[in-house]
């Protein structure tokens, strides 16, 4: 992974401890690379390798200093980054704690649902402006989450964690998503309609698609135009996803809103209208897993390591099919 600081922030000492009752902890100090020879050291003595954030490609030639490898078990989301096919067809497990850096990913998503829905950021900024009550009258008469319409593009991991922690609420709950069934679609809680549908009947709209050469830029002008004069657009997907050009256009008219929290570029270049917009809430790629929440992850990869020790299911296995859904 990427260091050892790293490592000290997703793996606790009760992690480390329940780690060594199940496996020999072969190297205490992390791995930022696979070519020294202390690597290949390592390598050639492991049957589990536990990556995070910052880990290197393991290819052909990983694999082959690695002759017991059986488990790459990775305390972070996706493994897309740094897993080639070669780890699957060698008949290595994979597993990721997607599930767990998914967690904030979702709560970030609710709590701008909720603040979106309530009108609380347009009001925000007109309180600011007016510096008085007369920004409450601006507020819209249908503003509030009573029965407010939210649309859910994309049944990933998040997109269905984020319909579960919105059923205590009285939301109408749509998605768009390819794979899904209207049946399927009705055990979450939502109602599957087309892509275009969604956009033109949601007030709040959150993108949870992974990236496939079919979902580069798939909101873009024609589904901005769709949408509601004062709906808001969330993105914690990925910004490829999203025409910027169509966004910086129906932004800029001040007529949605948008919650960015991942965007391409990523950083957006210095001066971009996207930063100046008041109805734009710009994050800098913070919904995952930061601070005290990723020791999380770091539990999610060591009890997989205990349940390959005791030969029992993994609890999140990725296989070569999920990798391609993978963001």
């Amino acid at each position: 992974m990427r260091s050892d600081e790293l490592a000290a922030t997703v793996f606790t000492a009760d992690a480390l401890e329940r780690l060594a009752r199940v496996a020999d902890i072969v190297e205490v100090g992390v791995l930022t690379e696979f070519g020294s020879e202390r690597a290949r050291r390592v390598l050639a003595d492991i049957d589990v390798l536990i990556t995070c954030w910052g880990c290197p490609v393991i290819d052909a030639g990983v694999l082959d200093a690695a002759p017991r490898l059986r488990l790459v078990a990775h305390s972070a989301g996706t493994v897309k980054g740094h897993l080639e096919r070669e780890v699957w067809d060698r008949g290595i497990a994979v597993t990721t704690a997607a599930q767990a850096n998914g967690e904030p990913v979702a709560e970030y998503t609710l709590a701008f649902i909720l603040l979106s829905a309530k009108g609380a950021l347009s009001s925000a900024r007109d309180f600011a402006r007016l510096q008085d009550m007369r920004a409450k009258a601006l507020m819209p008469g249908q503003v509030g989450n009573l029965g407010s319409t939210v649309g859910i593009i994309g049944a990933s991991r998040i997109g269905r964690r984020v319909l579960e922690l919105l059923s205590p609420f009285h939301h109408r709950r749509l998605i768009s998503s390819p794979d899904l069934s209207p049946a399927q679609a009705e055990t979450l809680g939502a109602t599957l309609v087309p892509l275009d549908r969604l956009m033109a009947e949601s007030d709040v709209v959150s993108l949870h698609a992974p990236v496939l050469p079919s979902t580069i830029g798939m909101i873009g002008r024609t589904q901005f135009d769709a949408m509601k004069t004062g709906a808001t657009f969330i993105n914690t997907a990925r910004g490829v996803l999203v025409d910027h050009d169509a966004l910086r256009h129906e932004a800029g008219s001040g007529r949605i809103n948008a919650v960015l929290d991942v965007t391409y570029p990523e950083p957006l270049p210095a001066g971009d209208p996207l930063y100046g917009l008041p109805n734009v809430v710009l994050t800098p790629h913070i919904a995952g897993s930061m601070g005290n929440e990723l020791p999380l992850m770091g539990d999610f990869a060591v009890a997989e390591v205990e349940q390959f020790a005791a030969g029992a299911p993994l609890n999140y296995p990725v296989t070569l099919a999920d990798l391609e859904r993978m963001a």
